[in-house]
């Protein structure tokens, strides 16, 4: 089973969409093995978004994702990595396709609600860095068998 690491961003704690979003994401049967609400350090956030150092919107992406709390997520599941990159839609909610989080709820760009690990590699870096192994529970809910041969 894959893992991928989730955030909901603060407009989307803001705008009251947690339970929306974790919905999305259970009832497409993955399993939810890591949960926890932060306020984000800027240390943490530089980090995490260290791959858009040299871009001109660094600092405004660190200032808003530490300017309220987040919603810091593990989720597992046969290629959830994949499948969570379609169910967020596109980075512009202008272009994502409806029936994503974006698609549906999403404004703009610089508001987009949601990160998701955009591969493997990088979910199991992000997770590392977001969580604690001792944070994470493994788990098979009863639906397993319904979900997977």
């Amino acid at each position: 089973m894959e893992r991928t690491f989730i955030m909901i961003k603060p407009d989307g704690v803001q705008r009251h969409l947690t339970g929306e979003i974790i919905h999305r994401f259970e009832s497409k049967g993955f399993t939810l093995v890591g949960l926890k609400m932060m306020q984000v350090s800027r240390e943490l956030a530089e980090k995490h978004y260290g791959v858009h150092k040299q871009r001109p919107f660094f600092n405004s992406l660190i200032e808003f994702i530490t300017s309220a709390p987040v919603i810091a997520m593990v989720w597992e599941g046969e290629s959830v990595v994949t499948a969570a990159r379609n169910i967020i839609g596109a980075t512009n909610p202008v272009t994502a396709a409806p029936g994503s989080i974006r698609g549906d709820l999403g404004v703009s760009i610089g508001r987009n609600l949601i990160h998701g690990s955009d591969a493997i590699e990088t979910a199991q870096t992000e997770v590392a860095l977001w969580f604690q192994e001792e944070e994470l529970i493994s788990w098979k809910p009863v639906r397993h068998s319904w979900l997977y041969e």
